[in-house]
């Protein structure tokens, strides 16, 4: 009896047209029919937000990559509704894996909740889904382009190497979507390890420059100054430091792990 092969639902946050999408979809097809659904446009730092505003206008498009056309669905809204949308109306059954990138900039620290690419991994997990989020280290200039000048042919290898894993195997207790980032030299022999989130902000938000409060000026972004004291076997010290593929096992559940005892007795004093 031949084996069925698992359906993919891919989305990103960077946009229909993104080459770090199809670099994803490249390697996903080799192991399981891919769908693709994304939202139409640029659509980084959405977190896993569903706006009222987002149209929910479902369009098909053709893209071609390497020679091969593919039919995608380009969704009017941010990446985690380009999730429910693909979820709900696109695929005519439950897909097995919802994968999430390859992003242009790596996503590590306090503000993976930001990032559209983690957020839309975020509402596959909430959904019950097997989850995967993938990004690429790059310099900032590059974070809202399509720029054909980033390689994202290591990422896409470590892509498919991590959904072929979460596809094998039993989902682990405790663990809800999986995280991958990828360093910007690394190589399908680099080597991965398991990484916690740093504690940093990693990227701090810089005022803009405008003379008036009229005139447009959106809050831009910075690394963090405290990034070379970063500690050991956090995703941004393998990524940075060890120059590895960090890996973090996420969970959803974000309740403080304190003593629930001391904690009451605090509120209480």
């Amino acid at each position: 009896m031949t084996k069925k092969k698992p359906h993919i639902l891919l989305t990103n946050d960077d946009g229909i047209r993104s080459p770090g999408l199809w670099a994803a979809a490249g390697e996903l097809s080799k192991i399981g029919y891919v769908t693709v659904a994304a939202p139409r446009e640029q659509s980084s730092g959405m977190g896993r937000s569903l706006p009222n505003t987002s149209s929910g206008i479902i369009k098909k498009e053709q893209v071609k990559v390497n020679g091969q056309t593919w039919e995608v669905y380009a969704v009017g809204g941010t990446p985690a509704q380009a999730v429910l949308h693909g979820v709900l109306e696109i695929v005519p059954h439950e897909p097995d894996l919802i994968v999430s990138g390859i992003n242009y900039g790596e996503n590590v620290g306090l503000g993976v909740t930001i990032s559209g690419t983690v957020g839309a991994a975020m509402e596959a997990a909430g959904l019950g889904y097997r989850a995967l989020a993938v990004s690429l280290e790059t310099d900032p200039h590059l974070h809202l382009s399509h720029s054909e000048d980033v390689d994202f042919s290591a990422a896409a290898y470590f892509t498919a190497y991590f959904a072929r894993i979460l596809l094998e195997r039993k989902t682990f207790d405790g663990v809800d979507l999986l995280k991958v980032e990828v360093p910007r030299h690394a190589t399908p022999e680099t080597k991965w390890r398991l990484s916690r989130l740093s504690h940093l902000r990693y990227y701090k938000p810089t005022p803009t420059k405008r003379k008036s409060w009229d005139e447009p000026g959106p809050i831009g972004y910075e690394h963090d100054d405290n990034l070379p004291h970063e500690q050991e076997g956090t995703d941004v010290y393998v990524l940075r430091t060890d120059k590895m593929v960090a890996v973090t096992p996420i969970s959803l559940d974000m309740t403080a792990r304190v003593d629930f005892k001391k904690y009451e007795q605090y509120l209480r004093d």
